[in-house]
């Protein structure tokens, strides 16, 4: 791989590659070719072949790309070689959706707790998991070297929990909760901001259909 820096841009397509190539893998497709794979992902070969070439290539002149090869190359550089632990913070709707989510386990995910402060939720069954009350987060992190936090707070309940969490020596969050929290630079964020999504989802709509927008 080149030790040049990777941008953002691309590394924000590697995972719609791994799940192309995973269908790819599913059907028996041995191979196939930078064009074809542009047909089925609506972009252009040149794309694919210069975000493949900041980490090798992986392709061979008149072959194309070995499909099984290429998702497994794809995702070691994703990191889904290796098992990730993670906590749920939050186990309202949003956070018991995502522990229930298997997928997460068939890319290595593992999610090891879930909690919560609501005395109704506590004790309560999701999936494999017991959710427990959150004032045993942070201890929990810390004795069993979680990766990622999972934030499905509210932004009040959220701002009130993240410095225990950070304390614990938590590596990663991956925040759905509505603020922009302020972390010490070791630590890796994700944010998901569902809303926003829905607000772009919104204005290509308006965009499409000629709706007159109020400036």
């Amino acid at each position: 791989m080149s030790e040049r820096k990777i941008s953002q841009a691309v590394i924000s397509r590697l995972p719609r590659y791994l799940r192309y190539l995973g269908d790819l893998k599913d059907e028996g497709v041995e191979r196939i070719s930078s064009h074809d794979l542009s047909v089925r992902m609506h972009v252009t070969a040149s794309q694919i072949r210069q975000d493949f070439n900041h980490f090798g290539g992986f392709g061979q002149q008149g072959y194309g790309y070995n499909v099984v090869y290429l998702y497994d190359e794809i995702g070691k550089i994703l990191g889904l070689d290796h098992k990730h632990t993670m906590v749920i913070i939050g186990a309202g709707n949003l956070g018991q959706a995502l522990a229930n989510y298997m997928n997460f386990e068939k890319r290595g995910f593992l999610i090891l707790g879930i909690y919560d402060k609501d005395p109704a939720l506590i004790g309560k069954q999701v999936r494999n998991l017991e959710i427990e009350d959150i004032s045993g987060a942070a201890d929990f992190i810390r004795k069993n070297n979680i990766e990622i936090a999972v934030l499905t707070l509210p932004k009040a309940g959220a701002t009130s929990v993240i410095g225990d969490i950070v304390n614990s020596g938590i590596k990663a969050i991956w925040n759905f909760a509505h603020v922009d929290l302020d972390l010490p630079d070791d630590i890796i964020v994700e944010n998901v901001h569902l809303s926003e999504s829905l607000m772009k989802l919104s204005y290509k709509l308006t965009s499409a259909d000629g709706t007159e927008r109020i400036n």
